[in-house]
């Protein structure tokens, strides 16, 4: 991973490209993030950095955490997240990530906590097809059969079941930053990310562009 921040997922929109081409874009507060923490090979074993995102009343951090910011010297922070970066060596304890980090034109992968939908059944949790819905039918929107019979007299792992469904960390990946706004620490990027307005977004350079 070269370079990493956290943002808040603010909703979609739309801009004009070039020749007047409608663009669906989600706006991302991204950071600042401090820097909370510095690990290193000699003292954790590997390279990373803790960095805060997010202020936070005082009431609200426990003893453990206030003494970790107090010992970092930085403001209490709501959310704390590791990024294994490739350089650290110019990243000190203190320092501020910002979103000028990240440019127009470059490709990103980002991850977020997917909407909840509570119990779900299995056309909309598995895109089951539905069963025939006329007059006397039992089986309209339920999963289907459950297997054999007396062999081997179970269902085997993986059913696809009614169940809870959403609430999962999901990355989107290869996602284009359209535009970048310094001074007030938006990114808009090309498309649909995860989670709800508000929600914790991830930003990181792409594994596969």
């Amino acid at each position: 991973m070269k370079k990493a921040i956290l943002g808040t997922k603010i909703g979609m929109t739309q801009i004009f490209g070039e020749g007047g081409k409608v663009i669906p874009v989600t706006a991302i507060l991204a950071g600042p993030c401090t820097v909370v923490q510095k690990k290193t090979v000699e003292t954790d074993g590997y390279n990373a950095v803790q960095v805060g995102y997010g202020d936070i009343k005082e009431k609200n951090v426990n003893k453990p955490l206030k003494g970790h910011f107090a010992k970092a010297n930085t403001a209490n922070k709501r959310y704390l997240r590791e990024f294994r970066l490739e350089d650290i060596d110019s990243i000190n304890v203190g320092d501020e990530i910002k979103a000028e980090i990240f440019e127009a034109g470059e490709k990103v992968d980002v991850s977020g906590i997917s909407k909840g939908h509570g119990f779900a059944g299995p056309m909309k949790r598995w895109n089951l097809h539905r069963g025939p819905m006329s007059h006397g039918s039992h089986s309209k929107r339920v999963s289907g059969s459950m297997g054999m019979c007396s062999f081997p007299g179970r269902v085997f792992k993986g059913k696809k079941l009614p169940g809870h469904y959403g609430v999962d960390k999901v990355t989107i990946q290869n996602l284009e930053v359209v535009k970048v706004d310094a001074e007030q620490n938006l990114i808009l990027v090309k498309g649909a990310v995860p989670g709800v307005k508000g929600g914790l977004i991830t930003i990181r350079n792409a594994v596969k562009a």
